[in-house]
């Protein structure tokens, strides 16, 4: 059965409501875009909105939710048939350049909003924080293994996550689609290869 990607899950007016709002968020910010902008966009009235979300806040947080269940799934599927942990990592990193490819508004607004001590800052931190122990896991396992080596799971595995913030900002500086093949085989080549034991 074939994953679903951010928002397919749905039917077809919340998923225009959702997808408007996470290409208004990203373009504008979160606190710019009002209810008003949304339902216009969309072509929709207020009440056919509110019968889908009760907020602004709950289609924020409902976003955050759906992109990073997804990006936790895809790599439980993945490293699943793994058994070496730089394979897992290296299937982590190629995954993130994925999402990054085919969901940069979603990553755009995460990664835009962990700053801060609004409810929505600190919902975007967590869930981050999150994702981030997930890697840090994968690091563990390597080191009890003896596969990776002279480490700090912690800083590597939130320095596996900044290859997403790195892949974004190469993204608007050459100003067109990812080529995921040469940038996974560079971030390969100059990070992960640094801590394995067989190299």
């Amino acid at each position: 059965m074939a994953k679903k990607g951010i928002g397919e899950i749905m039917n077809k007016t919340k998923r225009k409501i959702f997808e408007t709002s996470m290409k208004l968020f990203a373009k504008k910010g979160y606190d710019a875009t009002s209810i008003e902008e949304i339902t216009a966009t969309v072509g929709v009235a207020k009440g056919t909105l509110y019968y889908h979300f009760s907020s602004k806040e709950e289609i924020f947080n409902f976003l955050v939710e759906e992109g990073m269940k997804l990006l936790k799934n895809s790599i439980d599927i993945k490293i699943s048939k793994l058994d070496n942990c730089i394979d897992k990592l290296r299937a982590v990193v190629l995954i993130q350049i994925k999402i990054i490819a085919k969901y940069e508004d979603f990553m755009s607004i995460v990664l835009s909003q962990i700053w801060g001590h609004e409810e929505r800052n600190i919902m975007c931190k967590e869930k981050v924080v999150e994702y981030i122990k997930k890697v840090e896991d994968i690091v563990r396992e390597g080191i009890e293994k003896k596969e990776i080596v002279g480490v700090d799971p912690e800083v590597i595995a939130s320095g596996i996550f900044g290859l997403t913030c790195a892949s974004l900002i190469y993204k608007a500086k050459v100003k067109k689609e990812i080529d995921i093949a040469k940038l996974y085989k560079e971030f390969d080549n100059s990070i992960l290869k640094g801590f394995a034991t067989n190299k």
